[in-house]
């Protein structure tokens, strides 16, 4: 491949991994090419062995407004380069009442707002509602961190109560950076081991959890993870357990004779 062909490439995955913006501009490539962040620019840029590993696969992103731009597009890109069918699916829709006095775009009825560190850049288009989901509808469920977005989230009883279903059904629940406080509200994570950003930690020991300072922590049907930085192992570790899993099935279910 020529250096030119790779820079096309390149830049393909970028603009797969930047929400639609208001203002031209790839703020996710500083975050691939800032130092001590190699691990991540390889993970994006390596080319994909195997195209077809989760095909078949329906991955549910359960986001709202304020999600944290990496943690969303970087899984959502490697989950469909490996074949998965992905879903975004956003909050029950609630507008703010009128007294609050708030301008929001036009855009905002069926997308939901990125931000990059606090800073908002981009917007992403929901397939769904919270409402209009059920557990049986996808393989597995997974969580984008963000400072804003759990709290959105873990306000909306349709969420919370279709993490539960998810979680009691033995499919894989997945939570990255400040996203385990969704997991926590939805009372699920007394006794597991995981993860989550460092702020949200006592949290998470509250609501019964036994966090540990790992990239990635798998526990059963649990995978979380700590920040952006670790979205690599976070999408590694989800792509593992759901390949995982079917093999697991595959090897319960009688020959046919």
């Amino acid at each position: 491949m020529s250096a030119l062909d790779e820079s096309k490439r390149e830049l393909e995955i970028l603009q797969q991994l930047t929400s639609q913006a208001s203002v031209a501009g790839l703020p996710v490539a500083k975050l691939l090419t800032a130092p001590g962040n190699e691990k991540m620019r390889e993970f994006f840029f390596t080319p994909i062995d195997d195209p077809q590993k989760l095909a078949g696969k329906k991955i549910a992103v359960v986001a709202a407004d304020g999600f944290e731009e990496i943690e969303m597009l970087g899984p959502v890109w490697y989950f469909r380069a490996l074949g998965a069918q992905v879903e975004v699916v956003g909050p029950t829709d609630n507008p703010a009442p009128a007294r609050f006095g708030l301008t929001t775009p036009e855009m905002a009825k069926d997308h939901i707002m990125a931000i990059q560190y606090l800073n908002p850049v981009g917007w992403v288009k929901v397939d769904r509602r919270a409402d209009q989901v059920k557990a049986d509808d996808y393989d597995a469920v997974f969580i984008p961190g963000g400072a804003w977005n759990p709290d959105n989230l873990r306000y909306d009883k349709n969420v919370v109560t279709y993490v539960q279903d998810f979680f009691k059904s033995g499919k894989l629940v997945a939570a990255i950076c400040h996203a385990p406080v969704v997991l926590a509200t939805a009372n699920i994570l007394k006794g597991k081991k995981l993860t989550g950003y460092w702020n949200i930690q006592t949290d998470l020991v509250n609501a019964g959890g036994q966090v540990v300072d790992e990239p990635v922590v798998v526990d059963g049907n649990l995978i979380t993870s700590r920040h952006p930085i670790d979205v690599a192992d976070f999408s590694l570790a989800v792509a593992e357990w759901l390949v995982n899993q079917e093999v697991l099935v595959e090897d319960t279910v009688p020959a046919n004779r």
